[in-house]
């Protein structure tokens, strides 16, 4: 997965206040994340400029618009600030004329080893769990969630977290958040957590889990943030 263009890492820019608040607008009404919208400018103007071919397509899995198939190979626009990618870059700066900030990072331990043919073991599988089927038991006690300084009742039989703000019932507004994340699952009497088939997962004690019975005061971990459960 070394070579893989589709591939997502953390990178840091600077960005003018009235675009990113922009793309916050655009990402609420929308229910997309803020990362998912700019890597789509982010393909779509360079295939418009000729850096990237106009087949190439983000990962489905990430929720891209793909584009149409047979466009024609985009040409750069005079005046438009942008390089063809064989143009000669100036020195000192980059084809797309923004001055370097540094040397490349290095390679992490993970492309070293795949490169080296060594690749690292594929991490253990999570132990299987699924929420038990529904009986005729007595109606559950309350539920409370904390999260950050909100005290949210679980008062329904399936409570989703996630970054969707309208398909959530906690939104969480971050790029790392699956839009439909996790679910609290009222169930005979009980209340289980379980991933919805999220990308970063949930954590409870140090590890990575499917799903879990929620006893008072359990407190698992979604990407850096903490959900707390209490019945009183």
């Amino acid at each position: 997965m070394a070579n893989d263009p589709t591939r997502k890492t953390l990178r840091h820019f600077y960005c003018r206040d009235v675009l990113w608040q922009s793309f916050e607008r655009m990402s609420e009404a929308l229910d997309r994340g803020v990362d998912e919208l700019v890597n789509e400018a982010m393909r779509v103007l360079a295939q418009q400029q000729g850096f990237l071919p106009p087949d190439f397509a983000m990962s489905p899995g990430d929720g891209f618009s793909q584009p149409e198939p047979g466009l024609p190979r985009p040409e750069a626009r005079a005046g438009s600030g942008l390089s063809r990618p064989d143009a000669p870059a100036e020195s000192g700066l980059s084809r797309t004329g923004l001055r370097r900030a540094g040397p490349p990072p290095l390679p992490s331990a993970r492309s070293t080893a795949e490169q080296s043919g060594n690749r690292p073991p594929p991490p253990p599988p999570l132990p299987s769990f699924s929420v038990p089927a529904p009986t005729d038991a007595g109606a559950a006690p309350p539920l409370y969630l904390i999260f950050g300084n909100q005290r949210y009742v679980i008062n329904k039989d399936q409570f989703i977290i996630g970054r969707g703000t309208k398909s959530s019932d906690l939104p969480i507004r971050d790029g790392n958040i699956s839009r439909k994340h996790a679910a609290v699952i009222r169930r005979n009497g009980e209340y289980y957590i379980k991933d919805l088939g999220s990308t970063n997962g949930i954590d409870y004690g140090g590890e990575r889990i499917e799903g879990k019975k929620i006893e008072e005061g359990d407190v698992f971990s979604i990407c850096e943030y903490q959900l707390r459960f209490t019945y009183k």
